[in-house]
């Protein structure tokens, strides 16, 4: 009660002049906002009589909510997957260097490492709220080490685990306690991989499949357990293929519990994923899809040698390969430009590449009511955005965090 009685004395702002994103269509109206959420202005007209403290012109720009990005391994030299003495600080310089790209809330993601390294990192990353200090923390995305060999991709050989007899147990010895953690990335054709996918599911974390050469009935079994979300769909597993579509197939798969909704990760930065194949899983499950960076350590930092947990990564142009091959190793395209880039490729409405990056992820992780969406009552997380879909202001509950150059004239 004390809370809602504060909230009520707080100052209101007015958003003016802008096109806000809200149940899928951009719409002419203006945003009002106290104590860092959405308001109905209608409440505040009748029932308290009031009207805004302040009014801000946003020149007829774009107000959607802020990106959230699930799957980043790091960026502007810092490597989520190196146990270093300053985790923290690394973790908050990547939390404020992203507010620029209109990231608003993140998973730092750890790609496979030695237990030792979980160990001392994972207690280190704590769920954290966004502020003036940088996106808010939504918990880990542990992606390895239980996935295949085969397509383990820029993960270290070395360091991959299956699941042994006590499998749960196996995976509490490797990754520690699971407090801070909300995603594991998994193969589910892995011996004892359903039983973890119930444990993790029944502690509320997201199960998501990838690296994996698992066949459709195996991706459809571990949906069934509990999983909902493929990691960066067509990179790391088994191609499309007309008799066994594979992971890719559960995009349209009719084996699925009645009303889930599986949701995937698409790298749109260029690299990656060609256009034709961003395309067709856009128009085969449209509302799933969610935009990733995978950004790596390189991010914002140009060519040359970087690293990514136990990997050397060498950076050439808009491309990351595992140092002496031709194995890709993340990217280093910010979320604003992999929005951009999608919006381009598929010719899709500028909605639904704002949701891509917005309201999907958000839905993934269960946060909807508050998160990715602009709805009232929700968080005051958003981002001011050109005609082009370029950066102009971040906030984060109501306050201004971030803003261009030009915006500021």
């Amino acid at each position: 009660m004390r809370g809602e009685q504060g909230a009520a004395g707080a100052r209101v702002l007015q958003f003016t002049n802008c096109r806000i994103l809200r149940g899928g269509k951009l719409l002419r109206e203006d945003l009002w906002v106290r104590g860092g959420r959405i308001l109905d202005p209608e409440k505040l007209f009748f029932e308290e009589r009031r009207v805004a403290d302040e009014r801000r012109d946003c020149g007829g720009r774009i107000l959607a909510p802020g990106f959230i990005d699930v799957q980043i391994n790091g960026g502007f030299g810092v490597d989520f997957s190196q146990a270093t003495e300053n985790v923290c600080s690394g973790v908050a310089l990547v939390a404020r260097r992203i507010l620029s790209h209109g990231v608003t809330s993140f998973c730092p993601t750890l790609v496979t490492s030695p237990p030792e390294v979980y160990h001392k990192v994972v207690p280190q990353i704590p769920v954290k709220s966004g502020g003036p200090h940088g996106a808010g923390v939504l918990g880990l995305h542990l992606e390895g080490p239980f996935i295949s060999r085969e397509k383990r991709g820029a993960h270290p050989e070395a360091h991959l685990r299956s699941f042994e007899a006590n499998a749960f147990q196996d995976l509490l010895a490797t990754y520690g306690p699971l407090d801070n953690v909300r995603i594991v990335t998994l193969a589910p054709e892995l011996g004892r991989s359903h039983e973890v996918i119930r444990e993790l599911t029944a502690r509320g974390i997201c199960v998501s499949l990838g690296h994996s050469v698992a066949d459709l009935r195996a991706a459809e079994d571990a949906v069934w357990s509990g999983a909902t979300f493929i990691t960066h769909l067509f990179n790391a597993m088994l191609p499309f293929h007309h008799r066994d579509p594979g992971i890719v197939g559960l995009l349209t798969s009719d084996r699925l519990p009645a009303g889930r909704c599986i949701f995937y990760g698409m790298i749109a930065d260029g690299t990656h994923t060609n256009p034709a194949a961003l395309r067709i899983a856009h128009r085969a499950h449209p509302q799933g899809l969610v935009l990733v960076t995978d950004a790596i350590p390189a991010l914002g930092l140009g060519n040359g040698r970087h690293t990514l947990g136990q990997q050397e990564v060498e950076v050439d142009g808009l491309t990351a390969y595992v140092a002496g091959t031709k194995t890709l190793s993340g990217s280093i395209a910010p979320m604003d430009v992999c929005v951009r880039h999608f919006l381009q490729a598929t010719g899709c409405s500028v909605e639904s590449a704002l949701e891509a990056a917005s309201l999907h992820p958000a839905q993934l992780l269960g946060l909807e009511k508050s998160k990715g969406t602009l709805d009232f009552g929700a968080d005051a997380d958003f981002v001011v955005l050109d005609d082009s879909l370029h950066v102009q202001a971040t906030y984060i509950s109501g306050e201004l965090v971030w803003q261009a150059e030009a915006a500021r004239q």
